[in-house]
Formats: C-alpha cells, sequence, structure tokens
C-alpha cells in the first residue's frame, strides 16, 4: 500500500505470526548506492514522531539513503498485542532482523557498500539499537546512537505504584516513574496497558551493556543538558575494549527530549553513516 511519495508501507511474520508492527521503508530521492538505514524510536513516541516530524526521514533521503522505520509495540500505528513476550527486548530484536530482511538488507560483503545494514536509535531505541548490532555482527555496518544510556530508565520503573495510581490516582512517590507515565499519557495514540507491558517485559530483561558491546564503528550523541549523558562516557569504554571505534558529540543547550530534532545530530549522524 503506498503511503506517501516514495514510501511503502510492509507486512511480514515471524514463524508465522504477525506482531503487527507498523513498518514503512522510505526510498531516497537518489539512491547512493549505500546500505538502508534502520530508525528505531524511543519509549512512548513512534517513527512520525521521532523520525518524520523532526525531518530525519526526509534529511536520510535527501542523502540518498533507504529508510526503514517500524514504530515499536504499542506504539504509533502498531498493534497492542495481550501477550507479555511480543514486548521483550530479544522479541523486538528478532522482529527487527525479520522485517530489515523483509525490506531488502542483506548480510556484509567486504567492498560492497550497499550490502550490510546502518541502525539510529534514539532513548530506548539506542539501548536496543546497542543489542542488536552486538548479536548481528555479520548484518550490521555502523551505529549512532542518541540519547543513550548504560542504565535502562524503565528498569527502575515502579510497576505497582504506577497501576495504584491508574486505579484510584495514588500519589507515584518516585519522580522517575510519575514522569515516565505522565509521557506516556500525553499521546493520545499510546496504549497504556501496552505501556506498561513493555515495561514489565523490560525490567524481565535488564539492560546490561557489557555484555554483549557492538564491534561495530560508534557515534554517540547527547544533549548538553542531558542528565543520562553522565554515563555515554561508560558505553564508549565498553565498545572500545571490544575493539569498535567510537565518537562522541554533546550538543550544546540540547536535552534528553529535544536533542533528536537538532541539526548539528543529523549532520554527524549522515556524514558518520556515510562511509
Amino acid at each position: 500500500m503506498m503511503t506517501g511519495r516514495h514510501t511503502v508501507e510492509q507486512r511480514h511474520t515471524v514463524e508465522g505470526t504477525d506482531p503487527g508492527l507498523f513498518v514503512e521503508v522510505h526510498e531516497p530521492a537518489a539512491d547512493a548506492g549505500l546500505r538502508p538505514v534502520l530508525l528505531i524510536h524511543g519509549f512512548s513516541s513512534s517513527s512520525k514522531l521521532n523520525w518524520g516530524d523532526s525531518g530525519w526521514i526526509s534529511t536520510l533521503q535527501e542523502a540518498g539513503r533507504r529508510v526503514i522505520t517500524v514504530d515499536l509495540p504499542g506504539h504509533g500505528r502498531s498493534h497492542s498485542p495481550e501477550d507479555l513476550d511480543s514486548y521483550t527486548p530479544s522479541r523486538i530484536r528478532a522482529d527487527l532482523l525479520q522485517i530489515v530482511f523483509d525490506a531488502g538488507a542483506r548480510p556484509l560483503q567486504e567492498g560492497n557498500s550497499a550490502t550490510g545494514l546502518d541502525v539510529i536509535g534514539y532513548s530506548l531505541g539506542s539501548r536496543l539499537a546497542w543489542e542488536f548490532a552486538a548479536t548481528q555482527p555479520d548484518l550490521v555496518h555502523r551505529v549512532v546512537l542518541g540519547g543513550p544510556s548504560a542504565a535502562d530508565p524503565l528498569a527502575a520503573f515502579d510497576l505497582a505504584a504506577a497501576q495504584r495510581y491508574l486505579a484510584d490516582g495514588t500519589a507515584i512517590g518516585d519522580e522517575s516513574t510519575a514522569g515516565l507515565l505522565k509521557m506516556a499519557q500525553m499521546l493520545p495514540s499510546n496504549n497504556l496497558f501496552a505501556m506498561l507491558s513493555l515495561i514489565e517485559a523490560i525490567k524481565g530483561e535488564p539492560f546490561d551493556p557489557a555484555e554483549a558491546a557492538p564491534h561495530v564503528p560508534l557515534l554517540l550523541v547527547a544533549g548538553e543538558k542531558d542528565e543520562r549523558a553522565a554515563t555515554m562516557p561508560q558505553l564508549a569504554e565498553l565498545a572500545s575494549k571490544r575493539g569498535a571505534m567510537v565518537e562522541t558529540l554533546v550538543v550544546p543547550g540540547r536535552t534528553h527530549t529535544n536533542v533528536i530534532t537538532s541539526r548539528a545530530f543529523k549532520d554527524a549522524a549522515v556524514e558518520f553513516l556515510g562511509v
């Protein structure tokens, strides 16, 4: 189904089941002969909000890149499955792998710039991109992580307090939990049951960046005013120890929330991935 100029919506199945993830493939303005780019958005957002409205998709298309976007389960235009397994990071990574192969990505071949896959993740998407790159070394060429953190803020989320608040308005004592829930409630398209299922699934598979670090070149980007950016050097060191080339960029005046709209971030990513 055509959903706009140079954009095609795709459906896929994993082992015969359709996870109901909304996927779009955006064709480049003029093909530069480079591998496709997968974009993974953040918690309580969507591909449209993180990547479309902020100009990322059009910027990458103008740079000659084919762009694959996917809404995470319970987000954007994706389905909200009832089973907890659909929200686990390991299942999401399996879905992403099938999505990019369905969209034409192929394993890296030395000397062939059209093979492999570049990945850009933001916030929760950075955690998923880190693990995806670590587990798919034959496919992933380079990775850009926006707003990355060595500690997953969703892992410390107080599920019981959130459920009490939603049931009868009992105030939430934990500031981080209250902030994340408020963020999830701000978007009418968000399914709160799905948001809490995703958090529960993530708590069951906590992020351990040292367990599997990417070997591929990494660009880590954070806003100067992003409190989570304090752990960025830790991620850089972990990847460097595995032999990865790591670059970092701190964008002046930007926070965790608005660094994604930065022109400096987009320019650095396009340059870093255009190799």
